[in-house]
């Protein structure tokens, strides 16, 4: 049986988790003590995903960038593609929040979406 040991990322505790494995199948998970400890156990070590966060440029706002993230979690191998895909991108202004900049990220199916508001200058 393999072991994975993790850090909890699921709620603020940060418990370390012990993973086994038995193949690719996770037969349980130890050292968490709320059910996010579990849930996060199971995920990272069969199909880790990852929230990006980033900025893009803006033309013609009151700021020269926006922050911006993915809708959902995507594929963590997929990271660095959607980095690439973001590289270079502008938006006009005004950009408002919830506002989708960029659809498909680096065909993981999910959006690039504003976290800010920025007005036109």
């Amino acid at each position: 049986m393999e072991k994975r040991y993790l850090t909890c990322i699921g709620c603020p505790m940060g418990c370390a988790l012990t993973v086994n494995l038995s193949g690719q199948k996770v037969v349980s998970v130890e050292g968490n003590t709320c059910k996010k400890g579990k849930i996060y156990g199971e995920q990272e070590v069969i199909s880790p995903v990852r929230t990006v966060t980033t900025t893009v440029a803006v033309e013609g706002g009151k700021l020269p960038a926006v922050s911006v993230k993915t809708k959902t979690d995507i594929p963590k191998e997929k990271i660095f593609d959607c980095v690439r895909a973001l590289k270079g991108i502008r938006v006009l202004a005004p950009v408002r929040m919830g506002q989708t900049i960029l659809c498909n990220v680096a065909e993981t199916g999910v959006d690039i979406v504003a976290t800010k508001t920025v007005e036109a200058r």
